[in-house]
């Protein structure tokens, strides 16, 4: 009986083809991911000018719409950022899907008795953490960009406006804020070990630096953003 040997080559060569993908996938995933963190914390760093005053962090936010001037239009660099971000969210949650599909589709059968697997909370809640930032992220924009949603709205007080946003009254925003935080903040700390895996990170001593840099990085970001709406819970900022 004839065996037709050229299967196993072909299995083989698309095998590599799919591994290759997916590692592709995996370092934009991690570039992505890289250039969002980075993000975060510039932003983070703008929020807490709020502690200077309302003077301080009123020009600190005109400023952010001149930046590039004249060499670019009023407001262009923003533009630019929040299309580069846009386009980096995006193609962050797609790799990170197409990703998923195919681990689901390398374990096709569901085992009735399967051993748990440890892992972090953060690696087992990332699809949910995803969700949940995607909201706020949807709602932070007609919130504290937009105006739409906010007491004050105006775009020329945002000092005015962030202060409006916490008010003690409005403490069900505050715990969305917090909640949406937190999730960041788990969502960045198995982000950042997972790409120092992907971009080569390797070895038992390399794997612990990893973890404590994910971890110490995480706490700064939600400690960092969660200081603003408790200083105004709190009457420091008002």
């Amino acid at each position: 009986m004839a065996v037709d040997t050229r299967v196993r080559p072909q299995k083989a060569r698309s095998a590599a083809r799919a591994g290759s993908s997916s590692v592709a996938l995996k370092i934009f995933m991690a570039t992505t991911g890289i250039l969002l963190v980075l993000f975060l914390y510039v932003h983070m760093a703008g929020n807490l000018k709020i502690f200077f005053g309302a003077t301080p962090f009123d020009h600190y936010a005109h400023w952010l719409r001149t930046i590039g001037e004249p060499l670019l239009p009023q407001q262009w660099y923003l533009w630019i950022q929040r299309t580069v971000l846009t386009v980096a969210v995006i193609g962050h949650i797609a790799a990170a899907t197409i990703l998923a599909r195919r681990a689901r589709r390398a374990r096709p059968v569901r085992y009735a008795h399967r051993p748990k697997v440890q892992g972090s909370y953060a690696a087992r809640t990332m699809r949910w953490g995803g969700v949940i930032i995607l909201l706020f992220v949807v709602y932070h924009i007609l919130d504290l960009t937009t105006g739409t949603l906010n007491p004050v709205g105006s775009p020329g007080h945002p000092y005015a406006n962030v202060v409006a946003d916490f008010a003690p009254h409005r403490w069900y925003v505050t715990l969305f804020y917090a909640l949406a935080v937190v999730a960041v903040g788990a969502h960045l700390r198995h982000g950042i070990f997972s790409a120092a895996r992907t971009l080569g990170q390797r070895g038992a001593r390399g794997e612990h630096v990893a973890r404590v840099t994910a971890l110490v990085l995480s706490i700064v970001l939600v400690a960092g953003f969660l200081s603003v709406p408790f200083a105004v819970i709190t009457g420091l900022v008002n």
